[in-house]
């Protein structure tokens, strides 16, 4: 039915764009919602799964907006398959402007023409003061931030160019934004709404639950048992797989093992050549292999529909990152297994990834340069006087614009913060805000521990991390299979998402209940895991 705002027409549109334009007979509810808000003007924040259709959010009411899209997605290999697949639908066009790629100037120039709907570019690109301006000429009118976690200072996967977008969402006169990810726990969702700037959000936020996906642990004492547990699994395993390991020698080891045991394997990490890696991006898409050995670096964008198992040789730094690779298993529907191959010395590595303090030495120099200029320094002269690298000046920014000391301009310049501390105090702030990110992520390390070593049923611990409630034992995960999982708690002053108060951890939200034991994700110092007998005999918590 239409209604008087004309959401009823709206919706019909989309509908009959999604059809016509991309063969897509129904629209899911989360993706209608969303594209609605979008094609009214406000901006929107979608949570779905890997493989839920996050993309369609976008490129639908791109095609009935007045002007391009210019979609943000940090990956080249990503951006390389959005392009391919838009092009194949005949969405009007799309080019991306990335480091990979020369003719970076025509692409701007046939969006601005109007030849090419959609522009994709990293938040890199973005930091480029000239390629936004060309952007700004041609008018855009949605603006799609893909792997929007990215932006959370406190998110599992930071990536400090990801906080400029909010000056670049301004400079392109903040058309409408949707912000799009596969996981986000609730006060990273809250963080992403923030960062960006964005107005009149809608957020949308759909179901965490893969059923489909089959959920074990596997414990070993020593080293050699696991490896040879996990070839051995591997190796009789049929369909498409991913195995993921902690450092490149170890996808590199796993790799020749495998190819051994007489599986098509290949490795893949950071520390290959660009070429190298493209070829065995292609080689997994079109079904030349049966199994990757990778570090994180491999699968961002990952779209492959019958991978038909996710093997970890080492607990991930989070459930978040645990949780979106996994999520690469199964997304067509099909029965999938994730299977964590688990020594808890492993957490130990994790832990030393984790570390490393901000440079409170050269957080220091970058405050007094800028205090001391008075006026806008551009940060290539600042590097040049540093001698340091982009990234690294743009993390000692990031701290010390959250410290309230330095600003930023939509030039990419720095600049003092009027009525803002000396510098002295601002680098107290910032190592304290960066303290606090440790502590966080120190805490994330605590709840892969335990998943990893959970009584109660896998799939409830997962998806009340990410603030789902799931009032249920799964039938689906090998604690569940044992019989060794119980009922969650439901009663109890308690309840999901309750605000509390620790008298020394301070404020922080209910995340998940069992029987005997609660999770609360604290705002300053992360995740703690308390039990119910302590609270209230001692009276911890304070709720409200």
């Amino acid at each position: 039915m239409d209604v008087g705002d004309g959401s009823g027409a709206r919706a019909r549109r989309l509908r009959a764009v999604a059809r016509e334009v991309f063969g897509w007979r129904e629209l899911w509810p989360g993706q209608l919602e969303a594209m609605r808000h979008l094609l009214a003007g406000g901006d929107a924040l979608v949570v779905m799964p890997t493989g839920g259709g996050k993309s369609a959010v976008y490129q639908v009411p791109a095609l009935l907006l007045d002007g391009p899209t210019v979609v943000v997605s940090p990956l080249i290999a990503l951006q390389r398959d959005q392009v391919a697949a838009l092009m194949s639908a005949d969405a009007g066009g799309a080019v991306a402007v990335n480091s990979a790629q020369s003719g970076g100037d025509d692409s701007l120039d046939a969006v601005r023409a109007g030849t090419a709907e959609f522009v994709f570019l990293s938040p890199e690109q973005l930091a480029k003061p000239g390629t936004v301006e060309r952007l700004r000429a041609a008018r855009p009118s949605l603006i799609a931030v893909d792997e929007a976690h990215c932006v959370a200072a406190w998110g599992h996967d930071f990536r400090p160019d990801y906080l400029r977008l909010a000056h670049v969402i301004e400079r392109l006169g903040h058309p409408p934004v949707a912000a799009l990810t596969a996981t986000a726990t609730p006060s990273v969702r809250e963080e992403i709404v923030s960062a960006l700037g964005l107005s009149d959000v809608r957020q949308v936020v759909r179901g965490f639950d893969r059923p489909n996906l089959d959920l074990e642990v596997r414990r070993f004492v020593t080293p050699e048992d696991l490896r040879r547990a996990l070839i051995e699994d591997a190796a009789s395993r049929t369909g498409l797989g991913l195995v993921y390991v902690a450092t490149r020698r170890a996808a590199e080891e796993y790799a020749d093992a495998l190819r051994e045991a007489g599986r098509r394997a290949e490795p893949y990490h950071a520390g290959m050549k660009a070429a190298e890696r493209h070829r065995i991006h292609e080689t997994f898409r079109d079904d030349g292999l049966d199994v990757v050995v990778a570090t994180s670096a491999f699968g961002m964008g990952i779209d492959k529909p019958d991978v038909r198992y996710v093997l970890h040789a080492a607990p991930p730094e989070s459930p978040d990152s645990y949780y979106q690779e996994i999520g690469r298993a199964g997304r067509d529907g099909e029965p999938s297994a994730a299977v964590l191959f688990y020594r808890p010395e492993d957490l130990g590595l994790r832990r030393f990834f984790a570390g490393g303090r901000a440079d409170e030495e050269m957080l220091l120099r970058v405050a007094t340069l800028v205090h001391e200029h008075g006026g806008t320094v551009p940060a290539r002269e600042l590097r040049a006087v540093l001698d340091i690298g982009a990234t690294r000046l743009t993390r000692l920014v990031n701290l010390l614009e959250r410290a309230g000391a330095v600003g930023t301009t939509a030039r990419g310049g720095l600049r003092r913060v009027p009525g803002g501390p000396d510098p002295e105090r601002a680098v107290a702030r910032a190592a304290d805000l960066d303290d606090t990110r440790r502590r966080i992520d120190e805490s994330r390390i605590d709840m892969m521990r335990g998943y990893a070593e959970t009584t109660g049923c896998r799939r409830r611990f997962l998806l009340e991390y990410f603030g789902e409630p799931y009032e249920r034992t799964c039938g689906a995960c090998d604690t569940c299979r044992a019989g060794v999982s119980a009922e969650p708690g439901t009663d109890g002053p308690y309840a999901m998402h309750a605000r509390v108060r620790h008298s020394v951890w301070g404020t922080g939200m209910v995340m998940s209940r069992e029987s005997d034991r609660i999770t609360v994700l604290f705002d300053e110092v992360g995740y703690k895991t308390l039990s119910l007998e302590a609270v209230e005999r001692e009276d911890l918590l304070a709720t409200g």
